[in-house]
Parts: C-alpha cells; sequence; structure tokens
C-alpha cells in the first residue's frame, strides 16, 4: 500500500517503524514513529493541522539509512572488514557485491542516487532496496516549502514551526552528504522543480564538490542555530535531531572535505561537466583542516554541555573481574540503549536480529542453528589490526614476539577471562588489548553474556570453533567463514536456554563521542606543524577506556618507534589506526579507507581466514585463502551514476572510470 504526495509515492515500507521488543522500553517514543496516514491524498490535507504535518515530517525522517541493518549498511559489508560465506542463506547485502568486485553502471549496488528497489540487479535476498535519497529531499523541500508558509499549520505554535524546520533543514543536508560521501558533486536540490518547468530546467547539473560543501554546511549552520542542546522530553521524542546532532555532522562534513580523497586529488583534476565546469579544486588546501578541527571541537563542547560522555560500565549485581567489566565497557558503548555516549541513535534503524542474529555464535547447546547464523566473518587481517596489550601495534612491540603469530599455544589460569584456561588456540589470539576481546569472538575465547552458567564471568561460555565443534563450520550456508566473530555488535543481555533465545534490540548508534574524538584529533594533528598536548589528550581518552596508557607512554615504552608520535606522519598513522580499531565493525572503516585514499593499499589484499572445515588443532589453524579482492583506482573511489539516469538527463557526467 503507498500514499501520492506531491508527484511521488511514499511506500509504508520506507516509513519508520519500531521493533515490538522495544515498545516496553521506549514505548513513550512511538509518537515520534508513527507513520504517514493512508488517506493524506494532498498537500493541502497534509499542511492544514499540526497532527498531519508531524506525520509528514516523520515521513522526512524515514529517509535515514538503516545502518543498524548489515543488508543497509554500506560500510559496513562494500570493504574488506566483514566477510561472509559465498553459500550465505537467506541474506544477502547488495553491498558485498562491491566488496567482490561487482560494482558496475548499469545496475549500481547500494544504489542511493534512485529509488529503485535492491540495486545491481533483482532485488536480493532479504528483500532489501535502498534510499532514493533524492526522494527524502524531495519531501524535505515539500515541508519546508510549506511550514515558511504562516497561512499553513495555523494550530501550530512558532517554537514548533521554527524547531520542526530545523530538524527537515537537518535532514535535507544530511541526505545531501550521504549522496556527496558517495558520488563525489551532486546536483543542489535547494527547491524542487515544478512539474511544468521547461525540460531545461528539469535537467540539472552536478555542483562543483566544494560548492556542495559550502551550502550542506550552510544548512547546517542554520539548523544547529534553532535545535534544542538536547531532548528533554525523553519520553516522546528520543531520536530526534539535535544541536549537537547537526554540529557533528557538520565535523564529519568538513573532515571529508579536507581529507586527501577531496582536497588536491590530482586524479581529479581534470574530472569537468559537458560545459567544462571544473567539478574539483585542483589545489590542496591545508586550511581545510583547521575548519575541520574548529567544527570538531564545537560539536565535541555542544555534546558534553548536553551531558554526553563515554560509556563505562560500572553497575551489574554479578561478580565479575575488572577484565570483564572493561570489556563490557568497551561493548556496551556501542549496544547499551541511549546511553551517555550516543550523541545520535537512530531508531529508524533498530540493530535488530538481522544484525544480532547474524553475528552470534553458537556457543552452547540451547542456541539452535538458525537462532545464531554466525555468517558476519573477520578476516584475519582485520584481527591483526588491533594492538598487543602494551598499546602498540603486534608489527612494533619490541617486548612480545608475533613472529609466529599463526603457531598454536596453550591458555593459562591468568588468561582465563579472555581465553578458556587449558585451551589451545592461535598465538595471534593471546597478549593483545581490551578491544581485540571486547570485539572478537574465536576458537577458545571467552563469550561472556548476562545469563552466564555460573553467574559470574569465572567458568562461563567460550567459543569452540572447530568444524566438530557447535560453532564450527558445519551447517550449509550458516557458518563462520574466517573463524573470527563479531561479539562486538551482540548486545550482552541476549540470552538462550532450551525454551528459545532473545535478542535486545537498540537503536543504531550513528555517531558516539568517541568518534568526535578522534575526529578532532585527526583534523588538529593535520592543522599543526608537529601533534599538540590536545591530539594526544583527544586520542589518549579514548585509549584510556579501551584501558590502555597513552599514546606517549605506550610508544616511549614499548614500541621499536618510540618517536613515532612526535611527528605529524607518525601520528597520522596512529590515529588512523586508532579509529580502525575503536570504530571496527560500527561502518566506519570503510569510508575512512577512502576518504584517506588508501584502497588501492588496503582493498588489493586477499581475505584470509583459519582453515574453518577442519576438525582438528592443527589443521584448523593454517591460514586459507577466501577471496583476492580487488579495488581499482581511481574508479572505485566514487559510486557510478546509471547508465539510465544519464541518458534522462544529458547534463549529468559519469564519474571517471565508469
Amino acid at each position: 500500500m503507498s500514499t501520492k504526495i506531491a508527484g511521488g509515492r511514499i511506500s509504508r515500507g520506507q516509513l519508520v517503524l519500531l521493533a515490538a521488543s522495544m515498545m516496553v522500553l521506549i514505548s513513550s517514543c512511538k509518537k515520534y514513529l508513527d507513520i504517514i496516514p493512508d488517506n493524506v491524498a494532498t498537500i493541502d490535507n497534509a499542511f492544514t493541522l499540526r497532527n498531519e504535518a508531524e506525520k509528514f515530517l516523520f515521513t522526512c525522517y524515514s529517509y535515514l539509512p538503516k545502518d543498524g541493518d548489515p543488508s543497509y549498511n554500506i560500510g559496513f559489508m562494500a570493504g574488506d572488514e566483514v566477510w561472509i560465506p559465498y553459500d550465505q542463506r537467506e541474506f544477502g547485502p547488495s553491498a558485498w557485491q562491491i566488496a567482490r568486485g561487482s560494482q558496475n553502471a548499469a545496475s549500481p549496488y547500494s544504489d542511493a542516487w534512485s529509488s529503485r528497489r535492491g540495486g545491481g540487479g533483482p532485488q536480493n535476498s532479504s528483500g532489501v532496496g535502498f534510499y532514493g535519497l533524492f526522494d527524502g529531499i524531495r519531501n524535505c523541500n515539500i515541508f519546508l516549502t510549506n511550514l515558511k508558509d504562516p497561512t499553513k499549520v495555523l494550530d501550530l505554535r512558532q517554537d514548533e514551526r521554527e524547531r520542526w524546520i530545523a530538524e527537515v533543514q537537518f535532514l535535507k543536508a544530511y541526505y545531501h552528504y550521504y549522496l556527496l560521501r558517495m558520488y563525489g558533486p551532486i546536483p543542489l536540490i535547494k527547491e524542487n522543480i515544478d512539474v511544468s518547468a521547461p525540460e531545461g530546467d528539469v535537467r540539472i547539473k552536478r555542483v562543483p564538490f566544494d560548492e556542495c560543501v559550502s551550502y550542506i554546511s550552510s544548512l547546517l549552520d542554520s539548523a544547529s542555530s534553532v535545535l534544542p542542546n538536547m531532548i528533554s522530553d525523553r519520553g516522546s521524542e528520543l531520536g530526534r535531531v539535535t544541536k549537537p546532532i547537526a554540529l557533528a555532522v557538520k565535523a564529519k562534513l568538513l573532515l571529508l572535505s579536507a581529507s586527501p580523497l577531496f582536497n588536491g586529488n590530482p586524479d581529479y583534476a581534470s574530472f569537468a561537466d559537458q560545459d567544462g565546469v571544473k567539478l574539483f579544486s585542483s589545489a590542496y588546501d591545508a586550511s581545510k583542516w583547521d575548519l575541520a578541527a574548529k567544527a570538531a571541537k564545537a560539536a565535541i563542547d555542544a555534546s558534553e554541555l548536553a551531558g554526553f560522555k563515554l560509556y563505562e560500565f560500572k553497575e551489574t549485581t554479578f561478580k565479575l573481574s575488572d577484565t570483564t567489566m572493561r570489556q563490557l565497557s568497551i561493548r556496551n558503548a556501542l549496544t547499551e540503549r541511549w546511553n551517555s555516549e550516543h550523541v545520535w541513535a537512530n531508531p529508524n534503524s533498530m540493530a535488530a536480529e538481522g544484525l544480532q542474529r547474524n553475528a552470534m555464535a553458537r556457543i552452547h547447546a540451547d542456541i539452535g542453528v538458525g537462532t545464531a547464523r554466525q555468517q558476519l566473518s573477520v578476516p584475519i587481517k582485520i584481527a591483526e589490526q588491533f594492538y598487543t596489550k602494551n598499546g602498540v601495534p603486534i608489527t612494533e612491540d619490541k617486548t612480545l614476539d608475533f613472529s609466529n603469530k599463526y603457531t598454536v599455544r596453550t591458555a593459562i589460569r591468568r588468561e582465563r577471562f579472555y581465553i578458556s584456561q587449558g585451551y589451545q588456540t592461535a598465538r595471534l589470539n593471546f597478549d593483545r588489548e581490551p578491544r581485540f576481546y571486547a570485539d572478537l569472538g574465536f576458537d577458545g575465547g571467552v563469550w561472556y553474556k548476562y545469563d552466564s552458567k555460573t553467574n559470574s564471568d569465572s567458568a562461563t561460555y567460550f567459543l569452540e570453533g572447530k568444524s566438530v565443534q557447535l560453532a564450527g563450520a558445519n551447517n550449509y550456508g550458516w557458518y563462520n567463514e574466517t573463524g573470527y566473530f563479531i561479539k562486538k555488535v551482540v548486545d550482552w543481555n541476549m540470552s538462550s536456554s532450551s525454551s528459545g533465545v532473545s535478542y535486545r534490540n537498540y537503536p543504531w548508534p550513528q555517531i558516539r563521542l568517541a568518534d568526535l574524538y578522534l575526529m578532532y584529533a585527526e583534523a588538529l594533528n593535520e592543522s599543526l606543524a608537529a601533534p599538540s598536548a590536545d591530539v594526544y589528550e583527544y586520542v589518549n581518552k579514548v585509549r584510556r577506556r579501551a584501558g590502555l596508557l597513552g599514546v606517549q607512554e605506550s610508544w616511549t615504552a614499548y614500541s621499536s618507534s618510540p618517536g613515532k608520535y612526535t611527528t605529524t606522519d607518525g601520528m597520522r598513522s596512529i590515529i588512523q589506526q586508532e579509529r580502525l580499531i575503536e570504530l571496527a565493525f560500527e561502518g566506519s572503516r570503510y569510508w575512512d579507507i577512502l576518504r584517506w585514499k588508501r584502497a588501492s593499499e588496503m582493498f588489493n589484499q586477499n581475505i584470509t581466514g583459519w582453515s574453518v572445515f577442519q576438525g582438528t588443532t592443527q589443521e584448523y589453524y593454517k591460514v586459507r585463502s577466501i577471496f583476492p579482492q580487488s579495488f581499482i583506482a581511481p574508479r572505485d573511489y566514487l559510486w557510478p551514476i546509471r547508465t539510465y539516469d544519464l541518458t534522462v538527463n544529458p547534463k549529468l557526467v559519469q564519474n571517471p572510470g565508469w
């Protein structure tokens, strides 16, 4: 069923829905998530009364990307961070075809430009459509045009009118930003074009990148000047945008603009439209880093003023070791609902079974094959990127030997909260930082959850991953391809018993405070001749929560390159690795590697894993090549515009290489 509004169709499937399991906790948010009724047939009806206008407001929200679902989260599946079995069952993310090198211009995968369902050919097995963000922008423009008219919606208070306008200005900016990150220069849809407009007016052009950034930034500035600092009515408005959210997205926008992919990239020096207008500046602009740093600091200040802080797990009735408490601080920073670190949590995208069930391992017999499908797999190179327990890369730690990282050793008692005592597993899995154990499940690794059979983290659940064991590759399509599982995205409240399995859903955190801290450190480092105290401090804030020493202490005491942190280049490398670790499995890595212009290096490596079809320790711990990834530069840095769209609008130009 659909509703016709302003020449377009809004399907019920596009509208914001709340998972049934969330009703008890956030039932009072239901008003925010109500959908537009089927009998609203005209714009006049939609903007006569406050209630009807509010439903149109929620329609504008409904286009927010559903990043809590791996079938929709492009960054989650399009790169090299997560892999799935080729013979996967009931799960076919469109973006994974991009990771496999199958992107094309005839029918692009994960197409956010048009409103077609599926993308890349027939609708995939999970029934996933993609966003059609220009449709979302069109609806935002309809809303703004009508709400700015004082003769419309006469029963709406002025303060509400101003806030709703600001919210939709933000949404309009965010949809433009999302497209900009994917496609580079885009058309700016400042106002809707009348259906009776001449053909030449309908065929719009792509706008130079810097002009796009300026326009989106101006929308965010306008919105942030009106939006509230925090949600005061948490009972009915959680999920609505605030000033810290708008400032955080502006910081992301300006960081993108300052980054190597878009700041003086010689690959795009000759890229122009059909009238010869250059779509990128060929000159590197160092001042962009300063603007990005100031924007990130403004977002941090607004967030902290609103009460946001790094999450720490402190309350429990169970007897837990400090080791497990640290892991729960790391895991729950992502999964704890509406926690203190979630600057922007998106209830339009619940991290439900689509994510958690496909990540969960079968760690005991009460968890059935279909209730923990284990398909989301982590390549070995991602496991290797986490630091040692000393807080430095495994290739730099001068006190620990990882030259034999693929050999096997046995866990001893002091390691029992990370690895089951007496279990044999790879050297790679020992002497690692707390985030390694919080984020990853692996053969022999402890997997604590609140229904622990011992009511503590002593002798609790652990994973057995060989083919003859519970979590092994012994079920067609529902198995882990690499031997590393994504523990991080599974809420620790997941429960399992002989009567069934239950996952607790959570609104997907689009932006965490830790992300803002690392953005600020990155931009500030690039804007200075040498790293400053603030660069170190904002990285160290994140490291301290992860249970690590500060950058200066760790590199001085443990690294074979002790002076690395003292230079801009060295600190850049440290900050980038810190982001890849802290934001792992949140869809950030893919976009970061693109904007850093490192994809040719990172996405042209083999995807590898353990020999998961083997049943013995000796045979299991042999590295197996799964897929030879290929990234073609500069082509693959930007999405192709569908060939059909270029035919319909000949004023558009295709991205380089497509």
